[in-house]
C-alpha cells in the first residue's frame, strides 16, 4: 500500500534522547520548521531549557523526563504528547549510549544497561508508537549506526546493540508494512561517526580519554536524514559516505573490514586520561550540547 506522510509543519514529532547531541539537533530542527514537538531524555532541567528556547521563539514543544529502558516511562511519552497534541506522526527512537571497553572488561551489569537503553528503549518506542501510528499513518523511525551492520573493538557491545536494533527493526517492517498493510513507514537510520557528546557520554573503561573517529558528521546532517524519513517512506538511510563505505567492507569483504577495524582502535582514543569514565550510562547528563568537544582531539 502507498504511506502518505504530512510535511514536517503539520506534523506531531515525538524524539527521545533529545536533551543532547542528534536527538537536541533533530528537535530543534523539526521545531524551526513548524514541527510540535514532544522532547523525552532522562536529563529534565536540559530538556526544560529547550522546550523554553523553542516556544519563546514561536515554535511549539513540550519535554518529558523519561528513561527508555522502562517500559512505563515510554509510555508516560506517549500519554503527554497524545494529551497535550491529540496524537503523534512521527516517533523517532534514537536515545542511545556507548560503552568504550573490550568486551572482556565490561561488566555484565554495564552491559545489560548499554541493552536495557540502546536495544529495549527503540523496542518499547516502537510498541507503544505503533497504536498511535497505525489510527492515521505516520512514520516510526529508528537511529541504528553504521555499526547495525559493521563493528567497531573496543565499542563491542555498542556494535552489538546496534545490530540487535536492526534486527529488530527490519523484522517490524516487514510484520507492519507488508503482513499488516498498516500505513506506517518504518525506517532505520545508519549514521557513521557524529560530532556529537557521544564519546564524552559513554562508559569508559579504557585508561585514556575517549574519542571519535574522523571524519565526523555534523549532527545536523543526521537530523536532516531524520526528518526526510519522516514526510517520505524510507527502508534504510545510512548518512556519510564512511557509513556506506564500511558497511560495504563489512558485508562483502570481511575479512578485510577485520584488517581495518583492528587499526581503528587509536583513534578511539585521546592521549589523556579520562574525565568522567562513568559516563551518563547510569545517570543523566546535562550537557545540552548538540556537539562535542572535538575540536583539539
Amino acid at each position: 500500500m502507498s504511506i502518505k506522510l504530512k510535511p514536517v509543519n503539520e506534523q506531531v514529532i515525538v524524539i527521545t534522547g533529545a536533551s543532547s547531541g542528534i536527538g537536541l539537533c533533530t528537535a530543534e530542527s523539526a521545531a524551526r520548521q513548524g514541527a510540535k514537538v514532544v522532547l523525552a531524555a532522562r536529563s529534565g532541567q536540559t530538556l526544560n531549557d529547550v522546550v523554553n528556547r523553542i516556544n519563546s521563539s514561536g515554535g511549539e514543544a513540550i519535554s518529558v523526563t523519561a528513561d527508555v529502558a522502562d517500559r512505563g516511562q515510554v509510555e508516560s511519552i506517549a500519554r503527554a504528547a497524545t494529551d497535550r497534541f491529540g496524537r503523534v506522526d512521527t516517533w523517532v527512537n534514537n536515545a542511545g549510549l556507548a560503552i568504550y571497553g573490550r568486551l572482556d572488561q565490561v561488566s555484565d551489569a554495564d552491559s545489560r544497561r548499554l541493552f536495557d537503553i540502546n536495544f529495549w528503549g527503540v523496542v518499547y518506542g516502537s510498541l507503544v508508537a505503533l497504536p498511535l501510528l497505525k489510527g492515521n499513518g505516520g512514520a516510526l523511525i529508528n537511529v541504528g549506526s553504521e555499526v547495525s551492520e559493521a563493528f567497531v573493538p573496543i565499542l563491542g557491545m555498542y556494535s552489538a546493540s546496534k545490530h540487535a536494533v536492526k534486527g529488530f527493526t527490519d523484522a517490524l517492517r516487514v510484520e507492519v508494512e507488508y503482513v499488516d498493510k498498516a500505513p506506517v513507514s518504518i525506517t532505520l537510520i545508519q549514521p557513521t561517526a557524529v560530532d556529537t557528546p557521544f564519546d564524552e557520554h559513554g562508559r569508559n573503561y579504557m585508561d585514556k580519554e575517549a574519542n571519535l573517529p574522523k571524519p565526523q558528521l555534523d549532527p545536523q546532517d543526521v537530523a536532516d536524514a531524520i526528518l526526510k524519513a519522516a514526510v517520505k517512506p524510507t527502508r534504510d538511510i545510512r548518512v556519510g559516505s564512511m557509513s556506506k563505505i564500511n558497511t560495504f567492507v563489512a558485508k562483502n569483504l570481511p575479512g578485510v573490514a577485520d584488517r581495518m577495524t583492528a587499526k581503528q582502535i587509536p583513534d578511539l582514543q585521546r592521549d589523556e586520561p579520562p574525565k568522567h569514565p562513568e559516563g551518563t550510562l547510569h545517570v543523566p547528563g546535562e550537557s545540552g550540547r548538540t556537539h562535542g568537544d572535538h575540536a583539539n582531539a
